[in-house]
């Protein structure tokens, strides 16, 4: 049974810093993306930022040059630095490890960690 475990939540100040890590536990066969996405009260839930086997990023443009995502596939982690934080990237934030279109398929999500920035 795969787990994913997120931490590094919290609150923060407006301009602020904070880094989510996202680790697996039991064993997952070579992910070919990784992923941030979040959910803020009332809203539907966004892609924020993914990560690729042979290393491409995307982030959504409202964390474009902000957040940096990254992630280890040797030890099925991925980690979102986030930097100059705003009270809007307030909300709970998911990680999702997948496998698609190779056998075998696959895509787990976390718990969620919560965020909060305070203007």
């Amino acid at each position: 049974q795969v787990q994913l475990v997120e931490s590094g939540g919290g609150l923060v100040q407006a301009g602020g810093s904070l880094r989510l890590s996202c680790a697996a536990s039991g064993k997952i066969f070579r992910p070919n993306s990784m992923a941030w996405h979040r959910q803020a009260p009332g809203k539907q839930r966004e892609l924020v930022a993914t990560t690729t086997s042979d290393g491409t990023t995307n982030y959504a443009d409202s964390v474009k040059g902000r957040f940096t995502i990254s992630g280890d596939n040797a030890k099925n982690t991925v980690y979102l630095q986030m930097n100059s934080l705003k009270p809007e990237d307030t909300a709970v934030y998911y990680c999702n490890v997948r496998r698609l279109g190779l056998l075998p398929q696959y895509s787990y999500w976390g718990q969620g960690t919560q965020v909060t920035v305070s203007s």
